[in-house]
């Protein structure tokens, strides 16, 4: 299987240059695997372009490679809402947003993201997005979602990574509170009658939730 990653990864995903030195630099600090990787990273442009969106949330920043393939397959005039709570790790990205030439589509507030949302919320944006990605504590995605369900519209399409979270979720002698949140979370998804959803194996697992 690591031949197959190298495979995708280094050789069939489209990446830049500069992407290619952003996630050089990103796994090369502690905590380095959080970073999404190119397949997902392309997947999520892929996605964003597919249904039209010009306006995003992003829930988890990192390092900002996903922000980055977010932005850049914005319209010109697209918007993406990115939520952290770490200075330390997000300023490491806006330089990379600067060069390449995506810093003025990304909205970055370092906050809680419940926060964030509800006064997204709050502030008369509910179906007024057309995208999310969830990438964050694994704890909270159930409060993500049920924010996101608001604020996306119809159509619009909910991405979660690490849903997998390497396999765990399909075993039973695991009970932890992170594999016990996702595991309700990926069973919720599938009987929602609020969206259509499908569960793909890219990376970690992203499973993708449309609102109906």
């Amino acid at each position: 299987m690591a031949n197959i990653e190298k495979y995708v990864n280094d050789v069939i995903t489209r990446q830049t240059e500069l992407q290619r030195r952003m996630y050089r630099e990103a796994m090369a600090v502690p905590h380095g695997r959080m970073q999404t990787g190119p397949d997902q990273a392309n997947f999520l442009s892929f996605l964003v372009k597919l249904i039209g969106a010009q306006r995003a949330i992003e829930v988890g920043v990192f390092r900002g490679y996903g922000s980055l393939a977010i932005a850049s397959a914005l319209p010109p005039n697209g918007k993406l809402v990115a939520c952290d709570v770490s200075p330390e790790y997000t300023q490491a990205a806006h330089a990379y947003w600067k060069e390449a030439g995506v810093d003025a589509k990304i909205d970055l507030r370092l906050a809680p993201a419940t926060e964030t949302l509800d006064a997204l919320i709050a502030g008369d944006s509910p179906n007024s997005f057309d995208f999310a990605f969830i990438d964050a504590d694994k704890s909270n995605y159930d409060a993500y979602y049920e924010r996101c369900l608001i604020l996306v519209r119809p159509g619009g399409l909910i991405v979660f990574d690490n849903v997998l979270w390497g396999g765990t979720v399909a075993d039973k002698r695991y009970r932890d509170a992170d594999t016990t949140a996702l595991r309700d979370l990926n069973l919720k998804i599938r009987d929602d009658a609020r969206v259509d959803a499908s569960l793909v194996t890219i990376g970690d697992g992203f499973h993708l939730a449309r609102k109906r």
